[in-house]
């Protein structure tokens, strides 16, 4: 039911309109009524009415001073003004206000209930446009939703029907990047330098970035910042000029979610902080990616249950036995890919006769193929352990040695990988296995540490930041404080009092 109020200083006037009014047969309930504007106001504040009447003069304060108020606190309230012959002056700036309707003094019922009813179709045409509105809305963001799951999937060839969808901000769009998460309930902060499609694909929660400015960096600072301290991982893509690009930025961000949850990660995780092996494709399915991941972590309980259940898999699907031997040699041969990130320069594979595809043509029973396949994987792991032996201590302690040396470039894990002649994801593996923690928290680390020293010696704040390798003074001072307990003003002065 609609809510109205009636102001006016005349008793008459109040009571005619209260008594002589069916106020229930329009669906509209009188809450209450005042004579002067102090009290106008004070009712409005308390009933929040859909509907004022109100005299232009009052004591105390004028309606016209009353409207004005009521209009900014509430904006779609609808006020009819009452005003005598020789008032017109005051109506003008009245309909200025935002007034919809105004009667002329003396007031009667019949032309009290014609006011009613034009501002009854009114409200009744405002919700209709507000409906027809929230559907148009609602409309158009399942098109840019689906419109975005196309270009995540199709790329170029989506790329027409998604523009059509954007909106007007389409021409400002700088770059994209795709986050993902299994996380139910998370959403990114909006902001005005980018604008988020929310999609949900399976239990997976994906967010398109579509960014405005060019200032993606330091968006990146402040989302690791803001999402370091959550309890489950989001998955992040990099980020890409070209719309067409996204399938790319979506494949990557699952793959760095989904390597986040193996490890047991929390916070945002980049595909730059994983790297990845362009000889392994990235859209494997999840139970392949499970036995890659027990290979590189060393767990050999876990690849065995791998290895059965992606069997189960292959039997369910009743294969005919040349496609079944191709997907056991196609899991083989990445299994290789694999063994080989361990170190550039260290032979793994040291059987120069070891020919999958041509031993598994003599095996005759699905049973004896099955146990061959499990062998082989298993042997290979165990070529990828010794090897692994031999590099893994050196490896390590000669990334930190880079890192303690180049802690203030924008040292990315792609590099230091290199450095030691390593896959950036085995690399980052096996960091974490002997350092304890992952790699971009040791980097962190070492820069809190130094940036300790040098704020001890009484250097500004913004200078010590740049010297420790952050670009943005926010994102310094908030790892800063998270790291040490207090703002790295405070910890200077701390040494200066």
């Amino acid at each position: 039911m609609l809510k109205a109020v009636i102001f006016d200083d005349e008793y008459i006037v109040l009571q005619g309109l209260q008594t002589m009014i069916n106020w229930n047969e329009y669906g509209i309930e009188l809450v209450g009524t005042a004579t002067n504007g102090k009290d106008a106001l004070a009712l409005f504040e308390a009933a929040r009415p859909n509907i004022v009447f109100t005299d232009i003069r009052m004591p105390g304060m004028d309606g016209l001073e009353v409207i004005e108020k009521i209009l900014a606190a509430e904006p779609d309230t609808i006020c009819i003004v009452f005003s005598g012959f020789h008032e017109f002056e005051y109506v003008k700036k009245a309909l200025k206000l935002g007034v919809v309707d105004y009667l002329e003094k003396p007031i009667t019922i019949p032309v009290i209930e014609e006011a009613i009813k034009r501002t009854i179709e009114k409200i009744e045409h405002r919700q209709n446009l507000s409906l027809l509105q929230s559907r148009w809305n609602d409309v158009r963001a399942e098109l840019l939703e689906k419109a975005t799951f196309d270009l995540l999937l199709l790329g170029k060839e989506a790329v027409p029907k998604w523009r059509e969808s954007f909106g007007e901000e389409v021409e400002r769009v700088k770059g994209v990047t795709v986050l993902a998460t299994f996380h139910h309930g998370w959403f990114l902060p909006e902001h005005d330098s980018y604008k988020v499609v929310h999609l949900r694909n399976g239990k997976e929660h994906v967010f398109v970035v579509f960014h405005l400015t060019h200032s993606n960096g330091e968006i990146w600072e402040k989302w690791i910042a803001d999402f370091e301290n959550e309890k489950f991982v989001i998955g992040a893509g990099k980020t890409y000029e070209y719309l067409e690009e996204a399938t790319k930025s979506y494949q990557e961000a699952l793959q760095a979610l989904r390597y986040g949850q193996f490890m047991q990660e929390n916070g945002l995780l980049r595909f730059e902080d994983i790297g990845g092996n362009p000889n392994i494709p990235m859209d494997l399915p999840e139970q392949e990616e499970r036995m890659i991941f027990c290979m590189r972590s060393g767990d050999r309980k876990g690849l065995r249950k791998q290895i059965q259940c992606f069997l189960k898999q292959l039997d369910e699907q009743r294969l005919n036995p040349d496609i079944l031997e191709r997907e056991l040699l196609k899991m083989i041969y990445l299994a290789l890919e694999v063994a080989k990130e361990v170190h550039k320069d260290i032979i793994v594979i040291n059987d120069p006769h070891y020919l999958p595809h041509v031993d598994i043509r003599v095996i005759r029973t699905k049973e004896d193929l099955y146990r061959w396949f499990q062998e082989q994987i298993e042997k290979i792991m165990e070529w990828m352990l010794a090897a692994r032996r031999e590099v893994k201590h050196e490896a390590v302690a000669k990334a930190c040695d880079y890192i303690e040396k180049h802690y203030f470039c924008d040292l990315t894990l792609q590099e230091v990988a290199e450095y030691v002649g390593m896959n950036p994801t085995y690399f980052s593996l096996l960091f974490k296995e002997e350092m304890g923690q992952s790699y971009i928290k040791y980097l962190t680390k070492v820069r809190m540490e130094q940036a300790k020293k040098l704020l001890q010696e009484g250097e500004k704040v913004g200078e010590v930041s740049e010297k420790v390798g952050y670009h943005s003074y926010r994102h310094f001072s908030e790892l800063f404080k998270k790291y040490t307990g207090m703002k790295p003003g405070q910890y200077r002065d701390a040494f200066y009092q």
